[in-house]
């Protein structure tokens, strides 16, 4: 009898928000081997001495021999390093399509070149203005802004990508997949220390707002809704499209969010004040801090434009990989701040107290 053959996994953007916590999640629940890369491992020093983790630091816009003999040596490759700041798609868009875009089209042609399974991270912000009220990856039109409106080049690039991975899997037999994240949040988002407006994406940005009591900053009185989904959940799906079985994700497009955590950024805003007097290190600086609103001019500059809502359609997601999301918006929200205590607590060596679990 054959014996199973264990999976070798490429993770290009290791140290990121979705690397690391699927590095994490790989190598506490499976035997499968882990190749990383990334400009750095601040999130992933614990796991350097794990026998099924090999780290190669390096630059993804010049390391091309280190980024070919990585996907050689995969099974599965999953290109993760992006940039996805709102912020940075205003004030360095050039810099935006040179990362998510022109970076990883090597990668996608070396998948193509020694037949690997590529998982691509699209992005929710392809569909852009559509005026569907669900997104349906196979039916929505993607909708986006005049080109003078720099705060699209993200949506853009990524959708040019998908494009490109579809030509390569209808015309060079690239297996694929093809997934869009909505709203994911969690630990480790962006850099909480991080100062500056638009520095992280709306939930670290608020946290770390609270830290340094600052105010909370709502664009156009935060009305714009989105669909918040804890990281846990997403990894959850990620995990089974990895593990593909029976082929069942290949030349597919899913949605990976939360349908039932449409929430408005007043609403995020609102819990955040709420719950910051329950957690250590941010109980005292909450007493600081308001809510204020200002406009998406005043706080973004020229350029910007954004969407009032985004809902996944993922009944394909929930019917092919066996997978629901579970966490609620609240509880999504509570299990931010207790990560973040308990990395505060772990930095300054504070003892958790059995059954308080990061709580005040």
């Amino acid at each position: 009898m054959a014996q199973k053959q264990t999976k070798t996994v490429a993770i290009f953007g290791v140290n990121g928000f979705i690397g690391h916590h699927l590095l994490r999640r790989i190598l506490d629940t499976t035997d499968w081997k882990v190749i990383g890369f990334d400009i750095s491992e601040t999130r992933i020093a614990s796991d350097r001495h794990n026998k099924r983790f090999t780290f190669y630091k390096g630059d993804l816009t010049k390391d091309i021999k280190t980024i070919e003999k990585i996907v050689k040596a995969a099974d599965t490759v999953l290109p993760l390093a992006g940039i996805a700041t709102p912020q940075t798609y205003m004030v360095d868009p050039l810099k935006v399509f040179e990362v998510d875009f022109e970076a990883n089209l090597p990668i996608v042609r070396l998948c193509a070149k020694y037949d690997k399974y590529l998982i691509w991270p699209s992005t929710s912000e392809v569909y852009g203005m559509s005026p569907d009220n669900i997104f349906n990856p196979e039916t929505s039109p993607l909708v986006v802004g005049p080109i003078h409106r720099s705060r699209w080049i993200y949506s853009t690039a990524k959708q040019m990508m998908d494009r490109v991975i579809w030509a390569y899997g209808t015309h060079r037999k690239l297996r694929f997949t093809i997934f869009r994240p909505f709203n994911w949040t969690g630990i480790g988002l962006d850099d909480i220390d991080r100062k500056g407006k638009g520095s992280a994406r709306v939930i670290t940005q608020f946290l770390g707002n609270v830290l340094r009591g600052e105010n909370l900053i709502l664009v156009d009185a935060g009305m714009a809704r989105r669909s918040f989904t804890y990281v846990d959940d997403c990894i959850d799906a990620l995990m089974k499209i990895i593990e593909n079985k029976n082929g069942i994700a290949y030349g597919k497009i899913y949605n990976i969010g939360n349908p039932y955590n449409n929430h408005s950024i007043k609403e995020l805003a609102d819990q955040i004040v709420q719950k910051a007097p329950n957690y250590r290190y941010f109980k005292d600086k909450i007493k600081k801090v308001q809510i204020v609103s200002k406009t998406a001019k005043q706080h973004y500059g020229e350029g910007y434009e954004d969407v009032n809502n985004r809902v996944p359609f993922i009944e394909n997601t929930v019917a092919d990989l066996d997978w629901t999301p579970k966490v609620d918006f609240p509880t999504m929200i509570d299990k931010t701040f207790m990560a973040y205590v308990e990395l505060f607590d772990a930095a300054k060596k504070v003892p958790k107290k059995k059954g308080a679990y990061a709580r005040k």
